[in-house]
């Protein structure tokens, strides 16, 4: 979850070490630090807090002149935020310093081992016992060192190394945590996003899993952890400098909530050509396989697990496929059903998720076929699937998801037609052309509701006051509340809830009070009544209630509504698209009017890499 970068070349190491770890502060920002080669000295600066209070305590400091460097800006999991907890970690001799992602299991272990025989440790993080293993074993080989040291170690790791007897020299180190490296004019570098160092260069390499990298100024060599020599094959990505900027607005989330029609678009307009939907990414699906399946597991977190729930009602609607959709966390310590008839569906932004890529991994081993619906090319879970679908969202920088979240949606929507089409399961009713018609529409639906967003605002501005909100729905409304509630909770620190409406009295009911403030979303025309008589009990007993309707269906509520939000019209499977988007602009004012950091919420980071 935190973000490592590092630098070596012919420039001064620092200001792109300051300026690659503020683009990645989405990752953590508890503390940062940054080690310097200078000289024949390794010295190091780490604070506590954000990349600015680093930044500060950097300006005019002398012995930070050195063209080789490391850097880190933590998500805080063993031991508090601190300036001694942040990284780098240096070992005892100072020859050696580490930034570390990922968590190390057995470092109690091994940490007990090194104080016996009388290593002095000064954090409690574990990641200084990767660094004191380097110290302890090393006898001016800094390659071997690494190599016996990471042998050692049992979890998670992406790791930056800087030694000072090989001032030209970094090395960087996978396993289970990504590293990107890039390619350079005679510098290179390394980060755990691309965005680090987008304005850089265009050329990267990402390693993949058990392999080293060691990094001079004019080459980049790759290793296994065998020390064997390797081949790897570079890429030129496409990604521009303002993708990862603000381009005027004041937060990050507003910018990418506003790129919503334009990520969809990317995501459907390259696989509907005259009609019909082409993927090239699934050509390995032959009829005879899709035709076998039996049942489609849905695997996520966060975001992307309400995507799933809302799968869940597309897939058994028009593929006629039983879907189980579980949490990754919860889904890889249970006992699940899954053999060779079985079709994992992972979905990840990042593409890293470490719980996602456990059960990826599991599913595998039983047998199962795994797609992948992630956002960025040549990710871990990418990398592993059997089948991979892209969501051409772009760089996504917010901690809470907004476009990502879309474009997976989309995605769901043409993965399910073309399975569909393929096992002959959609009716009259729901007919080919009728939706791919209608998903050809769904950016300029979304473009609509956007265009209303002073509605919105006026409407978050009257319930900023509220202290517990709740979110209601059924069928795909209550896939829609899950994410608005977690939208809402992630930037506004205020408590909400999201609840099945038709489970309101088994429990719910008793928190509804005078003055709770209540979301229903009633688009579903087939149960809109019986969710108008759970909106109507919660007005009874005193709860304001704030209704995300259709155009057509306004009227119907009109009468007791607080306020009414209203999307377009629209095929029922779409307006899980079009529902969400007046949540998320009511979670950002809401959050700017209480005063939050929106982009980076307390406690929060944006790629979970550790369980």
């Amino acid at each position: 979850m935190c973000g490592i970068v590092g630098y070596v070349g012919r420039n001064h190491a620092s200001p792109f070490l300051i300026h690659a770890l503020g683009k990645l502060e989405y990752r953590g920002y508890d503390s940062a630090g940054i080690a310097v080669c200078n000289d024949g000295n390794l010295n190091v600066l780490k604070k506590k807090g954000r990349i600015q209070v680093l930044k500060n305590a950097l300006n005019g400091l002398f012995g930070f002149d050195g063209t080789s460097g490391i850097g880190h800006t933590r998500w805080a999991t063993h031991g508090e935020p601190s300036d001694t907890n942040a990284h780098p970690h240096t070992c005892e001799s100072g020859k050696i310093s580490v930034v570390h992602n990922g968590i190390i299991e057995n470092y109690m272990i091994l940490k007990k081992s090194l104080e016996n025989k009388g290593v002095i440790f000064k954090s409690q993080t574990d990641t200084e016992v990767i660094v004191a293993m380097m110290g302890f074993f090393y006898n001016g080989d800094i390659f071997n060192t690494v190599r016996k040291t990471i042998l050692s170690l049992e979890g998670s790791f992406a790791l930056g190394i800087l030694c000072a007897d090989y001032p030209e020299q970094v090395i960087a180190v996978k396993k289970e945590s990504p590293l990107v490296i890039g390619f350079g004019d005679n510098e290179n570098y390394i980060a755990s996003d691309i965005s680090a160092f987008v304005d850089k260069t265009k050329k990267i390499c990402r390693l993949d899993e058990c392999e080293i990298a060691v990094l001079n100024s004019d080459s980049v060599n790759f290793y296994n952890f065998n020390g064997e020599k390797i081949e790897k094959n570079l890429t030129n990505i496409d990604w521009t400098i303002g993708s990862s900027e603000k381009d005027g607005f004041e937060h990050y989330m507003l910018k990418e909530i506003m790129e919503q029609p334009a990520a969809v678009r990317a995501t459907i307009k390259p696989r509907i050509k005259n009609n019909e939907i082409i993927m090239n990414e699934l050509d390995k699906f032959d009829k005879k396989y899709i035709n076998s399946i039996k049942k489609i597991c849905i695997v996520a977190c966060g975001s992307a697990y309400h995507v799933g729930v809302a799968a869940k009602y597309i897939f058994e609607t028009l593929i006629k496929i039983p879907v189980e959709v579980d949490l990754a966390s919860e889904f890889r310590y249970r006992s699940p059903v899954i053999n060779t008839e079985t079709l994992m569906i992972i979905i990840s932004q990042s593409g890293e998720t470490a719980d996602s890529l456990a059960v990826l991994r599991e599913s595998k081993r039983h047998g199962a076929k795994v797609l992948a619906i992630v956002n960025v090319v040549g990710s871990s879970i990418a990398s592993e699937s059997d089948f991979v679908f892209y969501t051409w969202a772009g760089i996504e920088i917010s901690v809470a998801t907004t476009k990502a979240y879309s474009a997976q949606l989309a995605s769901i929507y043409l993965f399910a037609f073309y399975i569909a089409k393929i096992r002959d399961s959609l009716t009259n009713e729901n007919s080919y052309k009728k939706y791919l018609d209608s998903i050809n529409k769904l950016p300029d639906l979304i473009t609509n509701i956007l265009e209303t967003k002073e509605e919105i605002y006026k409407i978050a501005k009257k319930y900023t006051a509220c202290d517990n909100v709740f979110f209601l729905g059924r069928g795909l409304d209550y896939a829609v509340s899950l994410e608005g509630s977690l939208k809402f909770k992630e930037v506004s620190y205020i408590h909400s809830e999201a609840y099945a409406a038709g489970e309101l009295k088994h429990g719910t009911i008793s928190l509804i009070e005078t003055g709770t403030l209540v979301y229903a979303i009633a688009t579903n025309k087939r149960l809109f009544e019986k969710t108008v008589s759970n909106i109507r009990e919660v007005i009874a007993r005193g709860a304001v209630c704030v209704v995300i309707t259709t155009e057509s269906k306004k009227t119907d509520i009109s009468d007791f509504a607080s306020d009414i939000i209203c999307i377009p019209d629209a095929p029922e499977f779409m307006l899980a698209s079009l529902a969400v988007v007046p949540l998320q602009l009511i979670a950002y004012y809401t959050a700017v009017m209480l005063g939050r950091d929106i982009d980076k919420p307390r406690n929060l980071a944006k790629s979970v890499t550790v369980e």
